[in-house]
Parts: structure tokens; sequence; C-alpha cells
């Protein structure tokens, strides 16, 4: 009889050990389950890096198939995961859930110059309203020094976009560098080679194309592909990696959007800065209307539309700068003089030293002592624009007209018909543009 009650009583603690392994084994899994859905709702508010992209990816558009109908070249698997990034959603809703009704979104587009970025990067952080907006960063190939700026970005939601046909991106093949290119002034026929030459008989650097070919492969992304940006109204700001921004930028900015079409209705856009890159402004109590500047511009999906339809223009001459094509025959074909509207004291400065492809280390930097000391007065921390101004209009400022033939560096067949393609990619296969061809 004692041995049955040892034994019941033995059975007894090993049901109640039982139930505690059990009950603990519950608290485990799910503490498990909290933490992958906690890593889960970060990842939804990051950017990726190349490394991180994995299935969730394999949802977003085939890229390789609607690059192949568009007669792009074939993507490799680099080209193919860039561009499964750019249909990624912003970062930073977390901190910024909503942009303000009247936001004006800002692009800025960066080549290599981390040093150069860092500084547009710690200017744009101080501009008064920058947290109400969106910022899209596009870049000219994938730089993980540059990546890494960017994502430590934490004033505004921010999206980063990546050229996925940048030479950068193609070490082996068209865009980027072939094995059977011309070279320099090669002769194709005794060489045999590949290649057409500009009108200087100079053939194609890829690393120089590529400035032409992003900023074109962007616009046309951020007006007519991205979900964020596609059929917006509105103005878009465009900066570059090498303008320092002011303050009062976005403020000025935004009053000068709302008086274009009361003060310059026939202006095309709005500018932060002079054209001429080496002045600061008159300083008088008037807004100035003048030839369209490369250093903080802003215009709308019209004359957007404008710049689209003259795409060939665009594509065909013979230059491998985007601003001087636009200046000597774009502009020029839209049959009136192409004004912008700016306040008399600049709200951005280039402060580049050097070229697109220079200042890429600290040992060659383009800037004094790896540092940019902008002086920033109290007038430039608020809006300086005045909406009583009259408007100074500049005629006939010298600089590029129709005419220039272009510095070159523009002459292969295979450029013209990428950035022809590129004008075509988010349109219909049937618009007029699509006939035309190289023949």
């Amino acid at each position: 009889m004692l041995c049955i009650v040892c034994s019941m009583a033995n059975c007894k603690k090993l049901r109640l050990k039982d139930a505690a392994l059990k009950r603990l084994l519950s608290v485990v899994v799910v503490t498990l389950l909290g933490v992958l859905l906690l890593i889960v709702s970060l990842r939804t508010n990051t950017t990726p890096g190349l490394s991180e992209l994995d299935e969730d990816l394999s949802e977003i558009t085939d890229i390789q198939s609607f690059s192949e109908k568009l007669n792009l070249p074939k993507q490799n698997e680099f080209s193919i995961r860039l561009a499964k990034i750019n249909q990624m959603p912003p970062r930073n809703r977390d901190l910024y859930p909503k942009l303000a009704k009247d936001h004006i979104t800002i692009v800025l587009y960066v080549h290599n110059r981390p040093q150069y970025l860092q500084v547009v990067v710690k200017s744009l952080s101080k501009v008064v309203g920058i947290s109400e907006t969106l910022l899209i960063v596009s870049h000219d190939g994938y730089f993980e020094e540059m990546n890494k700026i960017v994502e430590g970005i934490k004033f505004c939601q921010v999206k980063q976009i990546f050229a996925p046909y940048s030479p950068h991106v193609f070490p082996d093949s068209f865009p980027g560098v072939s094995s059977n290119d011309c070279k320099e002034k090669d002769d194709a026929g005794k060489k045999h080679c590949v290649g057409s030459p500009d009108q200087y008989g100079n053939h194609r650097s890829p690393r120089i194309v590529s400035l032409k070919h992003h900023w074109w492969w962007m616009m046309n992304t951020v007006w007519d592909g991205l979900k964020e940006t596609r059929g917006h109204n509105g103005h878009i700001l465009f900066i570059e990696e090498d303008h320092f921004i002011y303050p009062n930028a976005y403020r000025n900015l935004q009053l000068l959007v709302s008086l274009k079409p009361i003060k310059c209705p026939d202006c095309y856009a709005a500018n932060l800065a002079p054209c001429d890159v080496n002045l600061r402004g008159e300083g008088w109590d008037s807004l100035i209307a003048e030839r369209m500047g490369n250093v903080g511009y802003a215009f709308n999906w019209t004359v957007w539309r404008k710049i689209h339809r003259k795409a060939k223009e665009f594509c065909f001459f013979d230059d491998y700068n985007w601003d001087i094509t636009m200046w000597a025959t774009v502009y020029p074909s839209f049959g009136s003089p192409v004004y912008t509207l700016r306040g008399p004291r600049t709200s951005a400065v280039h402060f580049g030293k050097c070229g697109l492809h220079q200042g890429q280390g600290q040992t060659n930097a383009c800037i004094d002592n790896g540092s940019v000391n902008m002086q920033v007065d109290d007038i430039d921390r608020v809006a300086n624009i005045r909406p009583e101004w009259g408007v100074h209009v500049y005629d006939n400022q010298p600089g590029y007209k129709a005419g220039f033939k272009g510095w070159g560096g523009w002459g292969d067949d295979r450029d013209r018909q990428l950035c022809l393609n590129f004008a075509q990619m988010y349109h219909s296969y049937n618009t007029s543009l699509s006939a035309v061809t190289m023949s």
C-alpha cells in the first residue's frame, strides 16, 4: 500500500513538471514571435542594403522583362537589384507620417563625392520646413560610402533611387566599358572596334557620358515613374551634391512658386540662385526674372512635358553636359525666352571646386581643408522675399544659346539610343516618340 501511494505521488510530480515545461516553452515561443515581428516592423522603415534584399522583393515588378521590352541594355544581377530597390517606399515614415499638403518635393542627384554630399546633407538638415517634405536622392550607380551618408538622414522622409543603367554598374559591357569599344580617336574601320565618334573625332568615355544619362534617367523616373511623384502637378526642386542650401531656401521657394503665376506668368521655373554661379544676388528690393540656372531649380509637370517632347533634341545634341544641352538646344526650341523667377539674394550656392569625377577621397578632395565655411547671415535664416516687390527682367544675358555646337563627348549612337529609350520607359509604345530610331 505504501508503494502505491509513493508511486502516485511521483506521478503527480511528473505531471506538474510537464505542465511547467509546457508553459515555459509557450513563453519562449511567444517571445521569439514578438522579436521576429519587431524585426519585420523595423525593416519596413529602412532602406535595405544590397546584402539585405531577399524574397520580399520577388513580389516587385519583373524588372528584367520590363527592360527587354523597351530594348534597354541587358541587365546584370546588380542592375536588377538596384531597380528593385527603386520601388521600395521612403524611409522615416514612422518619424514623419504625413507630408505637408503644399510640400515641394526635393530631388538631390549625386555621383561619387562623399565629402561634398556630407556638406549638402548637413545644410539640408538646417533648412526650415525640411521635415514637411520628401527628399529623393538619385544615385549615379551604387557607392557604399554615398549610400551610408544618405541612410543616416533622419530629418525628413527619404527615398533613394539608383540609376540601374549607369555605366558604373556595367564594368564589362555597354553602357559601361566593353572590350571591343573604340577608344579616344580610334578609327573603327581599321581597329575593328565598336563606336561612333563625336564631332571632334573622340569616342565615348563611359564615366563622362554618365552625367547626362543620369540626369535624363532621373527626370523621366521622378516625373513619370515613381509612385510618390508620378503625375504630381506641383513644383519639384532639383539640387546637386555640390550645392550648399541656406536655411531659408525652402520657405523662399514656396513664396516664389506662389508668386510666379502673378508676378511672372511667362516664367517656366523658380531658382534659388542666380544663373551666374559666381554671383550671390543683387540685394535689391525686387524679384528677378532671368535665364534658367542650374543651381536649385524647380518647375512643374507642365514644363516637364514640354522638355520631354524635346527628347530627340536632347538625346542627339553632341554635348555630355545636360545643362548645356538644355541651354543650347532644348530651351531655344520652345520658341520664346525661358525665364525663371528668383529672389535678389541667393538661397543656394555652388561650392564645388572641381569636376564630377574628382574629389572622391580624403587625399584628392576638392574642398578646402576638407570642409566648407559658408557664411550664413541672419537674413539667410528666414524667408526674405516680399510679395509686394516688382520684377526686374534681365534680357539678352550671356551664356550658351542656340547655335552653339556643343563640347562633344556624346557622339556614340548607342548613348543616343539609350537616351531615347529612357524617354520611353514609362510611356505607351504607341506614342510618337517610340517611332524615333537611330536610322
